[in-house]
């Protein structure tokens, strides 16, 4: 039902030509194209949502019609939302040193070169290490592939190149729970979800969850199924569901507090986490967005924080923040997005893109891999959305 509300508050106050209808009408198209069976698009700024409707169905035969509260699998949003969140609060807290060797915290991380690896260059996707490997195929408990993460040699000589790496973010998993004391899904609930509100999103969604989840793939290879209500990347699903690389489960709604609370400079007003519902259409009349945050802010991060982890660290040979993406004019960012945007994209089909300059968020959230990962139209969807929320937004 509060979805339902939530929808009617940002209908009532789009304007009489309603600016968001080429946004709507595009991601419409894609559903007819079968790029996804379903989506939901949420754009908004630090105080408000400015337009957040859900469109099509969670699968293509028999699937329920998605709205706002449909629960999607997020993919790779998991090493920013959650990895390098929880880095970013350790780094804060001088527990954890950027550039410190990634031995230092993960004493199996036994490199030839180990000393050199650090920190900053597993966030940075230049430590040296390969993309990917299929450690579902022999792992059999989340110990075997962290191991097997922590042993894998390198394909490349440290901080020469950038290579996008999900074996990387494995091993910083790792780190992370060394320094916790605490498996990654219990620290990211008790440091950022449940303080933010975001009260669908976690790893591991229980039964009850179910009928909400968008389905993602029909699995031939490993689980001989479909993929339903469980982590849809393999090394994820041999780690019990939970990894900094993959595992999280989220909806727009939730993702707009996080990017909220990230163009708010790590703060968010303690009445909106508490509330059910997000802030819909425009500030209240007389109110500022400083009065929204005067009294009862929840300090996530410092500001600095935020600012150093998405600056581009290597301009000369990538667009990679620390754990962050940055515009590149090719990537999911779209062409109108400031150069001070970060984001990030997910295997499944989603993607979020904050931008402080334009005081701006855009999130798409679908399950594109339904059936199967072989269709890729999103690649084109994800661009033509940020541009056109960008343009709805400017209006």
């Amino acid at each position: 039902m509060y979805a339902l509300i939530a929808a009617l508050a940002v209908t009532a106050h789009q304007d009489s030509t309603d600016r968001w209808t080429p946004l709507a009408r595009a991601v419409e198209e894609a559903i007819a194209s079968r790029a996804f069976p379903g989506a939901v698009v949420a754009v908004g700024r630090r105080d408000t949502v400015l337009f957040l409707r859900a469109f099509g169905r969670t699968a293509y035969e028999r699937g329920r019609p998605v709205t706002a509260r449909t629960v999607y699998d997020v993919a790779s949003l998991t090493k920013v939302v959650g990895l390098t969140t929880a880095v970013m609060m350790l780094h804060e807290d001088g527990r954890l040193d950027l550039g410190a060797p990634v031995r230092g915290y993960v004493q199996m991380f036994g490199h030839a070169h180990d000393s050199t690896i650090t920190i900053r260059h597993l966030l940075t996707h230049s430590g040296g290490l390969p993309a990917w490997r299929p450690y579902w195929r022999r792992a059999r408990s989340r110990d075997e592939v962290l191991d097997a993460a922590a042993a894998e040699p390198l394909e490349y000589p440290t901080g020469t190149r950038t290579v996008y790496s999900d074996v990387g973010a494995i091993n910083l998993t790792r780190a992370v729970e060394v320094l916790t004391g605490e498996r990654l899904d219990r620290y990211l609930a008790r440091r950022v979800f449940e303080p933010l509100g975001m009260r669908d999103t976690r790893f591991n969604p229980p039964r009850s969850w179910r009928t909400r989840i968008a389905p993602t793939e029909l699995d031939t290879t490993y689980r001989h199924r479909l993929v339903h209500g469980d982590v849809h990347d393999e090394n994820a699903f041999a780690m019990g569901g939970v990894s900094g690389h993959a595992g999280l489960f989220s909806t727009a709604e939730d993702l707009a507090r996080f990017a909220q609370m990230m163009l708010g400079g790590g703060v968010f007003p303690a009445s909106r986490a508490s509330a059910r519902t997000l802030v819909t259409g425009r500030r209240a009349p007389g109110m500022s967005a400083a009065d929204s945050e005067r009294d009862h802010d929840i300090r996530f991060v410092r500001a600095e924080s935020i600012a150093e982890f998405t600056r581009r660290q290597h301009p000369e040979r990538s667009h990679r923040a620390l754990g962050w993406e940055t515009p590149n004019g090719e990537n999911s960012a779209g062409a109108r997005l400031s150069a001070r945007a970060f984001g990030h994209t997910g295997f499944t089909g989603v993607s979020l893109w904050i931008d402080p300059e334009l005081d701006l968020f855009v999130i798409l959230l679908t399950n594109r891999v339904h059936p199967t990962r072989e269709n890729t139209q999103i690649f084109q969807v994800r661009r033509l959305v940020a541009d056109l929320a960008v343009a709805a937004a400017a209006r």
